[in-house]
């Protein structure tokens, strides 16, 4: 296989950044993901990608719920601050104020323009990262914005 070719083709892949939160009783974890996309109209699910070895995916195998949310295209500084691991002090996670969900209690950023809560009806491993397919249980949007893509931020995922 061209090696830098492979590079280049997945590198020009198109991908969001959002958010993904969990949480098991006084343990939370969130974290930036890029690997998300609408796997169906009925019922409604979500396919995305988790780190294996992160606690998100951690939380995602104990409770099976999970919360995402998109990033506006001028918020890459917050998709940054989730590339750590998650600090939780008071209603902030890694310094950004965040609410429970109406239906299943997870951690929302108050900052982030659309948002859902979903619960988890397959995670298949492999590689690196596991594949989670969620079923949407409730969605919100507190404003209108462009989303932040990889693509206008610099970084590139894949290779």
């Amino acid at each position: 296989m061209d090696l830098e070719a492979k590079k280049k083709v997945l590198r020009s892949f198109t991908y969001g950044l959002y958010i993904l939160t969990a949480r098991d009783g006084e343990a939370y974890a969130a974290g930036t993901v890029n690997w998300v996309t609408q796997a169906s109209f009925t019922p409604p699910l979500i396919a995305l990608g988790v780190k294996r070895d992160s606690h998100l995916h951690a939380l995602l195998e104990r409770t099976g719920k999970l919360a995402l949310m998109t990033l506006a295209a001028d918020q890459k500084a917050i998709a940054q601050d989730f590339f750590r691991p998650t600090v939780r002090e008071g209603n902030t996670l890694n310094g950004h104020p965040f609410e429970p969900s109406p239906t299943l209690g997870l951690p929302l950023l108050t900052e982030l323009p659309y948002w859902l809560e979903a619960e988890v009806r397959h995670l298949y491993p492999g590689g690196d990262h596991s594949v989670v397919v969620a079923e949407v249980v409730g969605a919100g949007v507190r404003y209108e914005a462009k989303p932040l893509v990889m693509w206008d931020t610099g970084w590139f995922y894949g290779g």
